[in-house]
């Protein structure tokens, strides 16, 4: 039975030590400060990150992976794992083309090398769960078209929900309007963003204040999932504290089996900034 290999990209925001303990690729995006250039995750790691956000005169830029990355990494896979499959989870097209990249690859090497490459339409974390479960199936020897059945039933039942810290970030990547970014910071509305069927962000509700913003992400769970069996993951960008607050208020009202608190990554937090907060929960098969 050929093994099944996974290949993600940097904005899963996946733990190194679960990287490590299901053998995940992790095929960076890249972060640009002006004239420097990092590789997230690899020689820009998250604490070094906001550090340097915070006191930039502009707001960095980011790009994908090239196929030739991507075509890379399959080969080299394929060279240490004969006869392996490869599946190839993504950030959602509609905010990078990382995916793009990697359907690209995949069809230059063709038969010689199989690889199935998924747009998830997620970001962050609500990538990394998923990839690190079907990383799990993979490791104790399920084949490709199990992991990919499990696979579709993750994509249709992974919710995710956001809270940033501040509009700003938003606003200046295009991901809002101005006006609704200065309106937003007068009022003190803290929307409950998410990603819809296309993988675009939307506000999900508009609340005023955190605590609400919180009750009402409960309370959403609490009526999506209400005692049925859960994992839940939560990352935040430079907000360790509030993370911890967080997973303790979902362990103690739902019905947990897993839990793990990530780091949004340098890419990521370019595009929401620090302070963000997001919760993703699937359900357990």
């Amino acid at each position: 039975m050929a093994k099944v290999h996974i290949v993600t990209d940097s904005t899963a925001d996946i733990p190194k030590s679960l990287q490590e303990e299901y053998e995940i690729t992790v095929v960076p995006l890249k972060v640009h400060f002006g004239e420097e250039t990092f590789e997230d995750g690899v020689d820009l790691h998250s604490d070094q990150f906001y550090g340097k956000l915070r006191t930039a005169e502009k707001i960095p830029t980011t790009s994908q992976p090239t196929p030739y990355q991507f075509e890379t990494e399959y080969r080299r896979i394929a060279e240490e794992n004969e006869g392996c499959e490869i599946i190839s989870l993504h950030l959602s097209s509609k905010l990078s083309g990382t995916f793009q990249s990697a359907y690209i690859a995949s069809q230059t090497l063709g038969d010689e090398i199989p690889v199935s490459v998924i747009d998830t339409k997620r970001a962050s974390y609500a990538i990394g769960i998923i990839v690190v479960e079907i990383s799990q199936l993979a490791k104790n020897g399920a084949t490709k078209e199990e992991c990919l059945a499990r696979l579709d039933e993750l994509l249709q039942d992974t919710t995710v929900f956001f809270m940033v810290d501040t509009l700003e970030y938003l606003e200046k990547n295009g991901r809002i309007g101005k006006a609704s970014a200065v309106l937003g910071s007068l009022l003190k509305i803290k929307p409950i963003l998410s990603l819809n069927d296309d993988g675009e962000v939307f506000p999900f509700e508009k609340v005023r204040g955190q605590k609400k913003a919180v009750s009402r992400i409960l309370q959403e769970f609490d009526q999506r999932y209400g005692n049925e069996l859960i994992n839940v993951g939560i990352s935040h960008a430079d907000s360790q504290s509030e993370a911890e607050q967080m997973m303790a208020k979902m362990t103690e009202q739902f019905n947990v089996k897993e839990t793990v608190i990530t780091n949004i990554g340098p890419v990521v937090g370019t595009h929401v900034g620090p302070g963000t907060i997001a919760i993703i929960v699937t359900k357990v098969k």
